[in-house]
């Protein structure tokens, strides 16, 4: 049968077939932006988990721990890792896909075909929703379940191996003790300086040569630590011109699991979103709560949602600056300009905990004030992306 003109534009017009390309249109632009999302995935992946190894594992291998503790800490790592790696992937990730688009006019010839910004928005926003649902899972639940693996073998390896905790020529913080640590090698230490406080307020100033840094098979004790040649100066916290001076050729400083309490008691980031809500209703509840503690559970807890639920934000982003700024080398631009303001948001971040921690800021605005600006900054570019 052949048709003529009119019958030819008649079908290009049929609703059907404008359904079909659109349904196609979709499917390549979800692809594509699955392809440059895992690629941008592994990208910030490698990163985050190289700077995990340079930071702890090399540091745990150097004081001799046993390689397969060491693979399992990087193992409990992976849930932290993933959680950071998801949002900035969407964002190079799309910004790259999508200005790759612009660049080879593929979206003139959608546009051209009849298609809307907001048909080829369609995918992108789906994509990100997808992702951020995702990430929230590894953030809500294997993050929680990592870290207290995680916590739990670490306190293993320095039961058996102490000197990991303990570095050479270094002051640690040990509950509300502080210590200062000389020359140490292989479990021996050169110089200790340990200052302390008693339950009834005194100060207590320990001064130490050669010690001897032992793991304890004792239930409740850490770490011990065998000081010869010490010194025990304990100060009157009412009168600091009263004190007493013992000096011992040999004393035994236990340290207890109590100590590292901060560290291995469970925090907001070992508890789901569910279970640090109920705990935020009671402590809310409670009068003698700490307004400070409050505050940072809350920023704990909006940061469950805000992290991964970025990726929305950054996926709207990233569809506006593209079609405006891509026209040109549209995937070096986009790989450019995203790692920018990744560094932008991730700096946002930390100064938003600093802020909560020390000044006082309020834990919602401190977790999604950033993604409200990514979002607003999209908004904006989408809008004059519609005027032109």
């Amino acid at each position: 049968m052949i048709l003529s003109v009119p019958h030819i534009i008649d079908r290009l017009k049929n609703p059907r077939n404008k359904r079909l390309k659109s349904n196609v249109l979709l499917k390549y632009i979800f692809k594509e932006l699955t392809l440059y999302f895992l690629v941008a995935f592994f990208f910030f992946f490698m990163i985050f988990f190289v700077n995990q190894i340079l930071l702890i594992a090399e540091d745990l291998l150097s004081k001799r721990a046993k390689f397969w503790d060491v693979t399992r800490i990087l193992i409990y790592s992976l849930p932290f890792i993933i959680a950071q790696s998801a949002p900035f992937a969407t964002l190079v990730g799309f910004l790259m896909c999508l200005g790759r688009m612009m660049s080879d006019n593929e979206i003139l010839i959608f546009r051209a075909s009849g298609q809307a910004f907001r048909t080829i928005l369609i995918p992108v926003m789906i994509l990100g929703l997808i992702i951020s649902i995702l990430s929230f899972i590894v953030n809500d639940y294997l993050l929680p379940v990592g870290t207290m693996k995680y916590y739990r073998l670490y306190r293993k390896i320095m039961q058996s191996n102490p000197s990991v905790e303990l570095e050479a020529n270094s002051i640690k913080q040990l509950g509300d003790s502080t210590i200062v640590i000389g020359e140490s090698n292989d479990g021996v230490v050169s110089d200790i300086v340990l200052f302390d406080k008693a339950n009834n307020g005194d100060d207590r100033l320990i001064v130490a040569g050669e010690s001897y840094l032992t793991g304890s098979k004792s239930e409740g004790v850490l770490m011990q630590l065998e000081m010869q040649n010490s010194v025990l100066a304990i100060i009157n916290g009412n009168n600091k011109g009263n004190y007493d001076v013992i000096n011992s050729q040999e004393m035994q400083l236990n340290i207890f699991d109590s100590v590292f309490n901060n560290n291995f008691s469970l925090s907001p980031r070992e508890m789901t979103s569910y279970d640090l809500k109920q705990e935020l209703i009671k402590m809310r509840l409670n009068p003698d709560t700490d307004r400070m503690r409050l505050n940072i559970w809350n920023m704990e807890y909006n940061k469950k949602f805000a992290l991964p639920f970025g990726s929305i934000f950054f996926a709207f982003l990233a569809f506006s600056i593209a079609f405006l700024f891509g026209k040109h080398n549209g995937q070096t631009i986009g790989l450019l300009v995203g790692i920018v303001i990744c560094f932008l948001y991730w700096a946002m971040q930390i100064s938003g905990q600093l802020l909560v921690t020390r000044n006082g800021l309020d834990g919602f605005w401190s977790m999604w004030l950033p993604n409200f600006l990514m979002g607003g900054a999209g908004l904006i570019f989408y809008i004059v992306l519609l005027k032109k």
